[in-house]
């Protein structure tokens, strides 16, 4: 049995997400609703008592009466009561049969979805094909203790956070209104510095709802040098694993490099919490660059980073290609490649 739960059914969607061996704020009802780009909705697919739910973002195609399904920006991919090494053949291929089939009766032509490099869920997706390596995240492990891990520490990482510790740097973990509104002043002013594109400069509305969300524990840390808050990131809390969702530094404090003081207090603080992930991600647009390589500088343990890319219609998709005038044999990392040249015109 399937069916389709729309934003509009929020207390559905949280029973799902809520009742699922491992999921990610990501998953979320409240994350989804956020996004501005399709229709979100979570397909869910169920036997007996175990199912498979699949949070997707439905967007129309230009100039064509068809559409395709994307996922929301961050590590999503489909989540269940069960963890994915659990599922047996027959559910997964089962599953498999009843997705294709409503992807064929909405006249989808394409999915695309990020996969979460913390779960299992190549077990399901490699039965449809279409699983591609995106490249690496970086991760560190909580549960090993604090001095394990600062071990790991790259040289350059553990100084600056020892000259942190000489200049009495402090750390603030916070909820509060006035403290959310300076780190999204910290965070609009460095986006603005890196030349960011309007669509990562979010609003306060975005930045006081994630913190109140319900569905998992948002909170902000604050670095202080003295008086005054130099850098800060918003963190969440999901199951067992955070991630720094948003991470910024003043300008003028950037030398100082208070981010590294800053990714250390949050391990002290997921210990503190019991959590066993601190997911720090991977590089810009998931490539091994500098941002890669400055993660790194905390922990050498780094996990696979996949994407789910299925064509549902070869000839309406090949044909779309070609409308759009992208070469088709280009080597561009683009998927779908009907929407590259207009991804790429509204980053201008």
């Amino acid at each position: 049995m399937h069916h389709l739960i729309t934003i509009s059914q929020k207390d559905k969607w949280m029973w799902y997400v809520k009742n699922s061996a491992e999921y990610d704020f990501y998953h979320t009802w409240y994350y989804h609703s956020l996004d501005q780009t399709g229709d979100p909705f979570l397909f869910i697919y169920e036997e007996s008592d175990n199912y498979i739910a699949f949070p997707l973002l439905n967007r129309k195609i230009e100039d064509s009466e068809f559409s395709d399904l994307t996922s929301v920006y961050g590590y999503t991919g489909p989540i269940s009561n069960l963890k994915f090494e659990e599922l047996n053949d027959e559910f997964m291929e089962n599953f498999k049969r009843t997705f294709l089939s409503f992807l064929k009766s909405r006249e989808n032509v394409s999915v695309f979805s990020r996969l979460h490099p913390l779960f299992h869920q190549n077990f399901l997706m490699e039965k449809f094909g279409g699983v591609y390596q995106n490249g690496k995240t970086v991760n560190i492990d909580l549960t090993i203790p604090i001095e394990s891990q600062r071990l790991k520490y790259r040289r350059t990482t553990y100084d600056a956070i020892k000259r942190s510790w000489r200049q009495g740097l402090t750390a603030k973990e916070t909820r509060e209104p006035e403290d959310i509104q300076i780190f999204k002043d910290i965070y609009i002013e460095n986006m603005k510095r890196v030349g960011a594109k309007d669509y990562y400069l979010f609003t306060d509305t975005y930045f006081h709802d994630m913190v109140n969300a319900e569905e998992f524990d948002c909170r902000v840390l604050l670095v202080y040098h003295k008086d005054q808050a130099i850098c800060g990131s918003m963190v969440t809390f999901t199951g067992t694993i955070i991630e720094g969702h948003l991470m910024a530094t003043r300008t003028e404090y950037l030398a100082e490099s208070p981010s590294k003081f800053l990714v250390d207090e949050i391990s002290k603080l997921g210990r503190k919490h019991g959590m066993q992930h601190y997911h720090l991600g991977g590089g810009f647009g998931y490539k091994e660059d500098t941002l890669f390589n400055w993660k790194l500088g905390f922990s050498d343990l780094m996990l696979n980073y996949s994407s789910w890319r299925y064509i549902t219609d070869e000839v309406r998709y090949n044909t779309l290609v070609q409308k759009s005038g992208v070469d088709e044999h280009t080597d561009v990392d683009f998927f779908p490649l009907y929407r590259y040249s207009q991804t790429l015109n509204s980053l201008k």
